[in-house]
């Protein structure tokens, strides 16, 4: 197993004694202003940390809600840097903030430019999803220099080899996909969630977190049961696209995030 050491992402996890819920929002969607309050609901009704979007043309990892928001948000010209405004906003209110971002838009930013603005605006961690962790480790070694974790993903997929290779080179938390596929709210979680985390937990003691599908408290609270943090998107997403108005979405949202809350493995 890889023990690791306790960064401020990782302690976040250990300390709560219950399963964490990381909500997910698209940057800047459906515009700046409403995205912050949508993030401040977010905190407002039980969120533990969140995680923010930040819009790209090619989301290879997201499904159709996501992708729609992510081409909302670009049209509206929606760039990295707002992003970063308002996730260092959020950061700034007591909120434990994630990025999501793939690898272009860092690129193209500047890698270090990038992490300088994640560590000058409190941003925790980044999750890269099309990075492989055969591919990671420049990129890692440029945040960690700012106190940012790049966030490994693990699939069910994966080989115990690969899971070990993908724990060694992990911080903060491991993103575990909860099935094959893209981003998406799901009738239900695949029956295998349960022995794939417990395969994942025989290579490291870094929380594990579990998304992709989580789209009810019921299944959120079934996630909770086995891992370590429960991340909510599509389906939060999707309210506010299906709104037609943002104060609909946000009752809405907080039903949503406060029945998760009072779920049994989320009472502890």
């Amino acid at each position: 197993m890889t023990t690791s050491s306790a960064g401020v992402l990782t302690k976040l996890f250990r300390e709560a004694g219950r399963p964490l819920l990381m909500p997910y929002a698209m940057g800047g969607y459906p515009d700046p202003e409403s995205c912050l309050r949508i993030l401040g609901a977010y905190v407002d009704n039980g969120a533990d940390l969140i995680e923010v979007g930040i819009p790209f043309s090619d989301p290879l990892a997201d499904g159709p809600v996501i992708q729609a928001a992510s081409q909302a948000a670009l049209s509206r010209g929606v760039s990295p840097a707002a992003v970063l405004d308002i996730a260092a906003a959020a950061a700034g209110e007591g909120a434990g903030v994630v990025l999501l971002s793939y690898l272009n838009i860092i690129l193209a930013f500047g890698t270090e430019r990038f992490f300088d603005r994640c560590r000058d605006g409190g941003i925790l961690g980044v999750v890269v999803p099309d990075v492989p962790v055969e591919e990671a480790a420049e990129l890692q070694t440029i945040a960690r220099e700012r106190g940012v974790d790049v966030i490994l993903l693990a699939a069910p997929t994966s080989t115990n080899t690969r899971l070990a290779r993908i724990a060694a080179a992990a911080s903060g938390f491991i993103y575990c996909v909860s099935t094959a596929g893209v981003t998406g709210a799901r009738a239900s979680l695949s029956a295998d969630l349960p022995r794939f985390i417990a395969r994942l937990r025989t290579q490291t003691d870094l929380p594990l977190a579990v998304g992709f599908g989580v789209s009810t408290a019921e299944q959120a609270d079934e996630v909770g049961r086995c891992a370590d943090g429960v991340i909510m998107g599509s389906a939060l997403v999707d309210m506010v696209a299906g709104s037609e108005r943002l104060e609909d979405a946000l009752a809405e949202i907080a039903d949503t995030l406060q029945r998760v809350r009072r779920m049994p493995s989320f009472s502890k």
